[in-house]
């Protein structure tokens, strides 16, 4: 067997895993009940095939260019793919679309507190500059 051979070959082995791993995250997607078990589901096993087929494509085409091409896309997926997921997960939260029974420690629902109880705070704050019963009230005395 020659190099280029055995290149293929774990070419070959390794498109095979990618596929499979991208597989395990659709099933994740479609089997999972909740937007962090998905969500879960969907990055982890997707960076890595995603890995394996990049690394296939770089082994087949053994060629300086290729890996140019394909180092981007992994470096972008790499970083683009947990921050949605977290900004998808937030909302998810925040919709409601998750089973709390689930959650050993929930950090964000004391933060979202926080936040819309500063928020109510300073809507009854405010007055209405056009309601004339509400701005004599905010006067001061005289």
């Amino acid at each position: 067997m020659s190099t280029d051979d055995i290149l293929t070959l774990i070419a070959g082995i390794f498109l095979l895993l990618g596929a499979f791993l991208s597989l395990a995250a659709g099933v994740g997607l479609v089997r999972f009940h909740d937007v962090p078990s998905r969500l879960h589901a969907a990055t982890k096993p997707q960076i890595l095939g995603l890995l394996f087929v990049l690394t296939a494509i770089a082994l087949e085409a053994q060629s300086w260019s290729t890996l140019l091409a394909v180092a981007p896309v992994l470096v972008f997926q790499m970083l683009t793919a947990p921050i949605s997921a977290h900004m998808v997960a937030r909302a998810g939260y925040r919709t409601g679309n998750l089973r709390k029974d689930e959650l050993l420690v929930d950090d964000l629902g004391e933060a979202i507190d926080r936040v819309t109880r500063t928020e109510d705070d300073a809507v009854g704050d405010m007055v209405d500059p056009d309601d004339p019963a509400a701005a004599s009230s905010a006067r001061p005395p005289s």
